[in-house]
């Protein structure tokens, strides 16, 4: 029985050839849309998952009177490779499955997109592609990777070339998860619930900000769009367990998918784009969208001076910054302050 609700669609995506020169045999893309696609193609929207996400997690930006309203957009999510739902090391079939799954980059994740939207639904243009986080990432790589194509592009929290030092944060999240002895080296035959439970609490430390756990936020964080509920907490403990490990020990997160996805993201730089010889700032100057960046005011692994910096190279760009204690997860769709600032940026953008 799946560990998943059958609420998408599949993609074929045959023998797909990767970066590496590694295949994925008989290749699966899931995938969810939301409105009608128009007369013309026109209104097509690609809004790919992050880190440990699935579809579900990013419908809290799509909704009627919004930005992403599904009366006015044909919204498409994908889901990475790598994530439990996609092709990825969980739902593989032997020999390339667990630790034997290949190695995938954003520039594969995008060319597996680019196949779902044009040969699925014959779309040749993009009126925006967004994304939190990964999803910011794989943003970045659809603008290079097909700057004629996408008309505008929203990266929030997230960044064109992962820096060392997120390099290194995300070192802690594998050690962590690697070091329980029930990991086996990949080829563990029931979850590594030690490795788990301390990668989510390595992943705890960076999420939020050293202002939010202060101002102990955890106490009341309002309402949650994403989750449909509200967020409070007694303790920080309380937090931790339920918020952190609660999450990465759900069923349908893999400790394989997790290292995959993990790997993708340490990897990402759209300088290594076939074409661009591992140029980042020559990658970054052959953007064409009409692009926003939305970095978090206090994001410790995406800091805004990094975006900043890059969209200074990019032709038609500005950089605002999301303001709050919420650091990186003022992108995730918990906080309805930053819900909405967001949102605000994704009208004005769809309008230019």
């Amino acid at each position: 029985m799946s560990k998943f609700v059958q609420d998408y669609e599949l993609f074929d995506l045959g023998e797909f050839g990767l970066q590496s020169g590694q295949v994925i045999h008989g290749a699966k893309l899931a995938y969810k849309t939301f409105g009608e696609l128009n007369s013309d193609r026109s209104n097509a929207v690609v809004y790919p998952s992050w880190y440990s996400g699935f579809h579900w997690d990013n419908e809290w930006l799509i909704g009627e009177g919004m930005g992403l309203d599904p009366a006015k957009y044909f919204v498409i999510i994908p889901n990475m490779l790598g994530n439990g739902l996609s092709s990825s090391p969980s739902n593989t079939p032997p020999p390339f499955d667990r630790a034997r799954f290949p190695r995938v980059t954003f520039y594969d994740q995008v060319q597996a997109q680019h196949k779902l939207v044009t040969e699925r639904f014959g779309i040749e243009t993009l009126a925006l592609v967004c994304g939190w986080s990964m999803g910011a990432g794989q943003t970045y790589q659809w603008c290079v990777s097909h700057p004629d194509m996408v008309q505008r592009a929203l990266p929030f929290c997230g960044s064109s070339k992962t820096s060392e030092h997120n390099f290194v944060f995300l070192e802690g999240v594998k050690a962590a998860l690697t070091a329980d002895a029930a990991f086996k080296e990949g080829w563990y035959d029931a979850p590594p619930v030690k490795g788990l439970r301390a990668a989510a609490r390595v992943y705890a430390g960076w999420g939020f900000s050293q202002a939010f756990f202060w101002d102990q936020i955890y106490k009341d964080m309002g309402h949650s769009r994403r989750l449909g509920m509200d967020l409070a907490f007694g303790s920080l403990e309380d937090f931790l367990v339920w918020f952190w490990e609660g999450h990465f020990l759900d069923p349908r997160r893999d400790a394989n998918d997790l290292l995959s996805m993990l790997w993708t993201w340490q990897m990402g730089d759209i300088g290594k784009t076939p074409g661009f010889d591992g140029d980042h700032v020559k990658a970054l100057q052959s953007i064409k969208a009409k692009l926003i960046a939305l970095p978090a005011e206090k994001d410790l692994y995406f800091p805004p001076e990094d975006e900043q910096w890059a969209n200074q190279h990019i032709a038609d760009a500005e950089c605002r910054v999301i303001p709050g204690v919420w650091g990186h997860f003022a992108g995730s769709g918990d906080s309805a302050v930053d819900l909405k600032f967001i949102d605000d940026v994704v009208k004005e953008l769809l309008a230019r």
